[in-house]
């Protein structure tokens, strides 16, 4: 929610400090030379892009700092507005940009996020059963996405793999009941989670 207001936000900004500058520009009667005030600014932008870009990690299947590049490009649409002269557009725009980081972190922080996890547990033969497992599961608003099996014949064990997701606020935790009721079956060997 924060990185679409702000983006939103930035360019509603630059707009209305285009549509201020546009009226301080033309053509002088003894020249043939039009000035475009326009480019200074497109090329800040454009460059600031490129600095947003570097705020972007990717970890694994989780990508982070697109609110911190929607940030820098916001702060950046303000500065433009300070060094062009619309003070009062860039102190409303200081005033929305706090509102938004601050009150829509609160608001998010208590909607659900989509997470996902993968459970691995170890079973010896006389173990839990799938059916048992996917029950608990279930019942801890977990959703199975997907299920690998792998037997080792050789020691009578066998490795299952559970691709899980939920929808679920931080701190919120779905799975530490599902972990405990698991992890109290007798012939479970080894159980990992990895959220």
């Amino acid at each position: 929610m924060r990185t679409t207001v702000l983006v939103c936000l930035a360019a509603t900004i630059a707009m209305l400090q285009a549509n201020a500058l546009l009226n301080t520009v033309g053509k002088a009667p003894d020249s043939f030379v039009n000035f475009d005030i326009m480019r200074l600014p497109l090329g800040i932008l454009t460059g600031v892009g490129f600095i947003g870009a570097g705020a972007i990690l990717r970890r694994e299947n989780l990508v982070v700092g697109v609110t911190t590049a929607a940030t820098l490009w916001f702060v950046t649409v303000m500065g433009l507005c300070f060094g062009g002269g619309q003070i009062s557009i860039g102190l409303a725009a200081l005033a929305l940009g706090v509102a938004v980081l601050w009150c829509l972190k609160w608001v998010e922080d208590r909607t659900g996020q989509d997470r996902q996890g993968t459970l691995k547990l170890l079973i010896t033969e006389e173990g839990i059963t799938e059916q048992q497992i996917e029950g608990i599961l279930t019942t801890s608003s977990l959703k199975i996405r997907s299920v690998g099996v792998t037997l080792l014949k050789s020691v009578g064990e066998r490795e299952l793999t559970y691709e899980l997701y939920w929808r679920g606020r931080a701190g919120q935790d779905h799975t530490a009941e599902a972990i405990k009721q698991l992890s109290d079956f007798p012939g479970l060997r080894k159980l990992d989670w990895q959220e």
